[in-house]
């Protein structure tokens, strides 16, 4: 697959990881995506895509594109033969300036771009993407799109102070002293992350937390589950093993083994590393 990204100019950079392009055949035709402190917001050029936000919920199909905010369970994501898109690796409190709801009934509810920015717009976009001269200028395209429909958002200062902390400490710490810092409020600033991010700063903290641990384990050696879990701040063995259920719905051996599979199958692949394999 053909991958190129880069990171946005100020002042969306406080905002978005990078903005990329994606086209190719996906390694698998679906991939699971654990629950990542990020958002994501992808316009496709190409065939629809499925998405199911959970076992419990019926697969939904995507043509123009998606938003998802900051999510507290796996997607599963459905690819056809071919894939080709361009899309926004987004901060857990990024998409706040370009959402015209609250960012919490967003949460664990992926959207079409449509539903979002409208069908006009959005038509008009995809269009002036898939004419664009190369990648590049996609990118350039949809960072210009960012820039026009930024706007004030009233709090964004100060969830994204508290995340930065949050983010700093891969969740280690107290959300007491969170707010005692911001000088606010628990619930003040409880309902200012869900309005922004969509979850509460402490369900954001256990993310960054699992995300972090999940980083640190290296698939290619034998792992010390009891060490990794003793590190990573959890009470004991089995109380990590909860929590990676309830983040991957895999226990952390199959976990490892699907990996595995993932680097055996597919090295150097540009999706190594998260998506997991679910064929």
């Amino acid at each position: 697959m053909e991958y190129v990204s880069r990171a946005p100019r100020p002042p969306l950079d406080g905002l978005v990881d990078d903005i990329y392009y994606l086209e190719g055949a996906p390694p698998y035709a679906r991939l699971m995506l654990p629950p990542m402190p990020a958002a994501l917001l992808i316009v496709n050029l190409g065939a629809p895509f499925r998405i199911r936000a959970g076992t419990d919920i019926e697969a939904v199909e995507y043509a123009d594109g998606c938003v998802v905010t900051t999510p507290t369970r796996a997607l599963e994501f459905g690819y056809p033969r071919w894939t080709r898109s361009v899309g926004v690796h987004v901060k857990p409190w990024g998409l706040a300036p370009f959402l015209p709801m609250p960012a919490a009934e967003l949460c664990d509810r992926p959207v079409t771009v449509e539903q979002v920015w409208g069908r006009p717009a959005v038509a008009e976009l995809r269009d002036r993407l898939a004419t664009a001269g190369g990648p590049h200028e996609m990118l350039t395209l949809l960072e210009e799109e960012l820039m026009r429909r930024l706007r004030e958002t009233a709090g964004l200062g100060l969830v994204s102070r508290t995340s930065g902390v949050i983010a700093a400490t891969s969740g280690a710490v107290a959300i007491g002293d969170l707010r005692e810092a911001a000088g606010v409020s628990s619930t003040h600033l409880a309902q200012r992350f869900k309005e922004l991010v969509g979850v509460t700063p402490k369900r954001l903290a256990r993310t960054y937390r699992f995300a972090a641990t999940v980083f640190a384990i290296n698939p290619a050696v034998p792992v010390d589950w009891s060490d990794l879990a003793g590190g990573a701040g959890f009470f004991d063995q089995a109380h990590f093993g909860h929590e990676f259920r309830a983040f991957t719905g895999l226990t952390p051996t199959r976990y490892i083994d699907v990996r595995r599979r993932f680097l055996r199958e597919h090295p150097g692949s540009v999706l190594d590393g998260w998506p997991l394999p679910l064929d």
